[in-house]
Order: structure tokens, then sequence, then C-alpha cells
């Protein structure tokens, strides 16, 4: 708690945050990188380094908040030279001494299998170099749609009643949970909406039943330090 404390002081003269309402999982759709561009007048190259850079920052802090789970989803669909990108982030990821320095866990939800299989390789080595990590969480959607969540949690289910571990009487809502994507980890106490959509994206979708939705309206390049923390703030009121 002194840690908490002492991080939330540091920046109290702009922010006010209580140190017993921080949230323990923070999901985070990250929207509005195309229209910066477009705004800007730059290339998706430039901001797609923009992009991950803000992730690695709000990783930071929020590791500083001692916030123990983070989820980031950006697209459900990855193809050209995202995947080019995706491999430079995770390499970098995989090189970052702060996670190994504060035992991040990373995964990556969604039908990330099905990606090029040069994409493949730095996800299942940063997978796996982290497993044992149980401090902190970080989750990245990519791939990933909460309906097929939910789908493949279904045919999961079937399955083991195919095979006589379960009988239908005895699922409900715990057996679904058991059998998503994100089943072991809490549901997201807040949901940040970057980006000028005002939807959820679906991320999530059966754990986001509860959940405060704040929608920032700030385009995700321009999603700083002072924006996360008053996303924060409003989950407080």
């Amino acid at each position: 708690m002194a840690g908490i404390t002492s991080a939330i002081n540091a920046v109290k003269d702009k922010i006010a945050l209580s140190s017993k309402k921080i949230p323990k999982h923070i999901a985070i759709v990250v929207d509005g990188c195309e229209e910066y561009a477009e705004q800007k007048k730059k290339s998706l190259d430039e901001i797609y380094e923009t992009e991950f850079l803000n992730i690695k920052n709000i990783i930071k802090i929020s590791t500083k908040l001692d916030i123990p789970i983070l989820t980031f989803h950006s697209r459900n669909k990855v193809s050209g030279t995202e995947v080019d990108h995706l491999i430079k982030f995770f390499e970098l990821i995989l090189n970052w001494d702060f996670i190994t320095e504060n035992q991040v866990k990373i995964s990556v939800l969604g039908k990330w299998y099905d990606l090029p299989e040069r994409l493949l390789e730095p996800i299942k080595k940063i997978i796996s170099e982290t497993k044992d990590y149980d401090k902190f969480f970080v989750n990245f959607g990519i791939n990933y749609s909460g309906k097929e969540e939910i789908v493949d949690a279904c045919k999961l289910i079937a399955q083991q009643v195919k095979l006589d571990k379960i009988t239908a009487d005895k699922i409900d809502k715990a057996t679904i949970k058991e059998n998503i994507y994100s089943s072991y980890f809490l549901p997201p106490d807040l949901m940040i909406i970057t980006g000028s959509k005002k939807t959820t994206g679906g991320l999530l979708l059966w754990d986001s039943s509860e959940t405060k939705i704040h929608f920032s309206n700030v385009l995700w390049p321009n999603f700083g330090k002072d924006n996360f923390l008053k996303s924060i703030q409003k989950f407080q009121q």
C-alpha cells in the first residue's frame, strides 16, 4: 500500500486518486491510430511506433500503481505491415528488462496461432519466458473477438459433455468462465475506450457485464499518463 500511495502522491497535484480504490484489472481498447495518421499526415509506420510506445508507458504506470492486470486490444484481424510491426513489438518486449525486473507475465488472447509463422515465434517465446512470472499480468488481444471467445468456450464444453466429463445440467456461468480465453484472471473493473468510437469492440465480452466503461475521446497516439490517471479517477467517483 505504501508503494501505491507514493505513486499516487507523485501525481496528486494534477489528478487526485484514492489509494483505496485502485482497479485490479484495466482493459484498454487501443483505437484512433488511423484517424491520427490522417489528421497529422503521417504514415502508419510512424504511428505504430507511437502506439507501442504508449503501451509500454501504460504498463510502467500501472506497475507503479500496483495494478496487477492489464489487457490491451487494438485489432480483431492482423494483416499486411501490421505483422512486421507486431514482430518488432514483441521482440522489444522480450528484451525489455522491465518485464523481468517486475515479474510481468505476458499472455496473448485470441486465435493468435493462426498468424504468420514469423509472428508466432516471438509470441511463443515471450509467453514461454514469462510463464512463471506472477506479480503482474499483461494480456494482448490479437486476432481476438469477444463473440468467438464465447463460441470457442461452448465448443470446449460440448466436447466435455460428449466425453461424459460433465453433464449438460451442470453447465453454469462458472463453467463458461473456466473455458474462455480469459479464464485465469479477474473480470476488468475498468475498461478504457480510446479514439472516437463509442463501442467496446466486444473486448472481454463475457467478463465485462459489471465493468465500468470510460470513453476517453482521446486518440491513442495522444493518450498519455494524465489521460490514463483521469480514467482511473472517473472509475473512483
